[in-house]
């Protein structure tokens, strides 16, 4: 079996297009080998800042030969339809498909014979495909080429079992050339398979894996830090970020004025992340030192002086705007930044931000009493939760939204509900995300979060397949994370429509699932009509816990086939069978003892279930195990005598109408 090796050498890869290049280049391969007849036994991808990598294992050396049926139209079809068909599968006539009969007619049916090819073809053919057609994000042309590249391709090093695979791409030869580090080792090598590529690269300072990149920076960004006596400031989205901008990573300390440090630590942070890649340092305190970490892509002869020198140089400015900015904005008031909120456009069917704080915060009052938060203090709270959106240092660092208010909102002797409520009320922004905890900023998340979804409904703005460009899923899970992990009672119907409450639904089922439960059970309570999504969760829970009894399990089997002998007779008499049994129609005693346990069942669940005990519900319709499974034992439901059949769909009615108490059975998978 070969090994095929595949390097596209470029000028610098963004690292944040790294990882889906990677993915996409493990598809590509994997389709158009597969395609051919080959079936690899694995695809490997690597990406540096200037190389994108393929090593692929176990290749045959030719394709197997491929017969495939492709199924057209029917004989009579429209003359469009078949000759589309016949263009498709590659036929000129008819007379090339077969004719074949099904329950539905004659149709026609296409042999696709392929025969199979050396792999080196293949792979000759596949590669400028992948490359002409890769999906980068964004490419561009240089030169007068036509080929569109992340950035200019210069190499591809195309080796099947130490062989190059011979083929040209805008003039760009395949070959089995690759080249070391820009800086330290710049001249081209040359490779015969993938271990003496990788082992090259690394002699020549580039580590292949980002991964392993990822781990030398963090293992060394926390030695360094512990050599001081500081903490490194950990930031998994940075670490890739600089395994994705380094070959060779070395890192190393700087530092910057102490006066900084009056400006708050996340400022302090993300001005370092985002202007210079940098990581921040705590001291054994807790609180921020002035001094950062930087990662360099090459190892330098004064040690890396130079470099921690001219990145102080440039933290020292982005600081010093940072400082401004904070200095700045301290000195208006937030309740004076509201009316600034008109000119930012939320959605030209929704208004402003401003006319969004207006309903916000009639809203945020309106819940506080649902979460046991002073309205006033919500309803303030709300009025300033948007106003730092207009700050200069939201301007500059817009994911400091928030953050910068509860700065601001303290500073100004707002109480620390309020400027919390300021910083929470975003939360969650992800599924690892905490929630709100505070009162008062759970009735302003709930607000901010409801006002989008109502008014994203009102103007039929809905999320549709994987497209939700306003994070609308998002919105909904936040609310019913709030609501579940703060236990919070939020009847849905007070504020969405009947809609919106099935757009929850569906989120909670997510939700439910990625939590181990069961989506149909979350169907058979959501059915019953309720819209408190916190009572919804427990009944489910609760349901899941019964049928995973013996009863719970013998129960279902028992009122699904009652149900179901319902819906065929129902069907077949054009009638329904709701009443109530005649007691003196009842013969035999499995009909007796099951007619007096719905009876009492269905009040006992009934009651259970108006104290919120869905356990006790649950035991109650236990005990219908019994009774159900002796009635089908014994008991024929079509009976001949007409009166005793009706009779009996009467009672298989009330099994259905006693298990409604809990949840609708006819939904549960089982």
């Amino acid at each position: 079996m070969a090994e095929l090796l595949l390097e596209l050498f470029s000028e610098e890869i963004p690292a944040r297009m790294q990882a889906r290049a990677r993915e996409d280049l493990v598809r590509l391969l994997g389709d158009k080998l597969r395609d051919a007849g080959l079936e690899p036994k694995s695809i490997k991808t690597f990406a540096t800042p200037r190389r994108l990598t393929a090593v692929v294992e176990g290749l045959p050396a030719r394709s197997l030969n491929v017969r495939e049926e492709r199924k057209g139209p029917r004989v009579d079809a429209p003359e469009p339809a078949i000759q589309g068909f016949l263009k498709s599968a590659g036929l000129k006539s008819v007379s090339q498909a077969e004719k074949r009969e099904d329950k539905k007619g004659d149709f026609y049916v296409a042999i696709i014979e392929k025969k199979g090819r050396p792999t080196s073809e293949v792979i000759a053919k596949a590669v400028p495909e992948i490359v002409r057609g890769f999906p980068w994000p964004k490419s561009m042309r240089w030169g007068s080429g036509k080929l569109r590249w992340v950035r200019p391709l210069h190499s591809i090093l195309c080796l099947l079992d130490g062989k190059v695979v011979p083929f040209e791409i805008d003039g760009i030869k395949s070959g089995k050339e690759t080249r070391g580090h820009r800086f330290l080792a710049p001249a081209s090598l040359k490779v015969k398979n993938f271990k003496d590529y990788a082992q090259k690269l690394r002699k020549s300072f580039v580590i292949l894996d980002g991964e392993e990149r990822a781990s030398r920076i963090l293992k060394d960004a926390r030695a360094l830090a512990a050599k001081h006596k500081l903490t490194l400031v950990e930031d998994e989205a940075l670490l890739a970020e600089n395994a994705g901008l380094t070959e060779w990573p070395i890192v190393l300390i700087g530092s910057f004025d102490e006066d900084f440090l009056g400006v708050p630590p996340e400022v302090l942070t993300t001005s370092m992340k985002a202007h210079q890649k940098c990581f921040s340092l705590r001291r054994k305190d807790g609180k921020l030192a002035n001094r950062f970490v930087v990662v360099a892509n090459l190892k330098a002869r004064d040690g890396g002086k130079a470099i921690a020198a001219g990145n102080e140089r440039v933290i020292r400015a982005r600081l010093a705007d940072a400082k401004f900015f904070f200095d700045q904005d301290r000195k208006v008031p937030l309740e004076q930044l509201v009316p600034k909120l008109k000119d930012i456009i939320f959605h030209e069917k929704l208004g402003s931000q401003y006319d969004r704080v207006q309903r916000i915060w009639k809203l945020a009052r309106e819940l506080a009493p649902l979460v046991k938060a002073d309205p006033d203090l919500a309803e303030r709270a709300a009025i300033l939760a948007k106003a730092d959106l207009v700050s200069g240092m939201v301007g500059e660092f817009p994911e400091l939204q928030g953050v910068m208010g509860r700065y601001y909102a303290l500073e100004q002797n707002e109480t620390p509900s309020v400027a919390n409520a300021i910083a929470q009320h975003y939360k969650p922004l992800g599924p690892s995300d905490d929630v709100p905890r505070e009162k008062v900023a759970i009735a302003v998340a709930l607000a901010d979060k409801l006002d989008t979804l109502t008014g994203f409904w009102a103007i039929n703005e809905k999320p549709t397949g994987s497209k939700d460009p306003y994070a609308l899923r998002r919105a909904a899970l936040g609310i019913i994370r709030i609501v579940l992990e703060n236990g919070v009672r939020l009847p849905l119907r007070r504020f969405a429509n009947q809609d919106l409450i099935a757009f929850f639904a569906d989120r909670l089922k997510v939700h439910l699932r990625d939590q181990g439960a069961r989506h149909d059970l979350v169907d058979a309570v959501f059915a019953l009509g309720g819209d408190d999504l916190l009572m919804i969760v427990r009944r489910v829970e609760a349901l899941g816990k019964f049928l995973d009894t013996e009863d719970g399990e013998h129960l279902l089997t028992g009122t699904k086939r009652a149900i179901n002998i319902l819906r065929i007779e129902e069907k077949k008499d054009g009638r329904s069978y709701d009443q109530a049994p005649d007691p003196n129609l009842l013969q035999r005693p499995e009909e007796k003892a099951l007619a007096k346990a719905v009876d009492e069942v269905e009040k006992a669940a009934a009651s259970a279930v108006a104290k919120e005990d869905f356990a006790g519900a649950m035991s109650a319709m236990a005990k219908l195990r019994a009774p159900v499974d002796d009635f089908f034992d014994h008991v024929t439901v079509n009976a001949d005598d007409p009166r005793l059949r009706e009779n009996r769909l009467r009672l298989l009615n009330r099994i259905r109408g006693t298990t409604l108490t809990v949840a609708d059975f006819s939904k549960i998978e089982g």
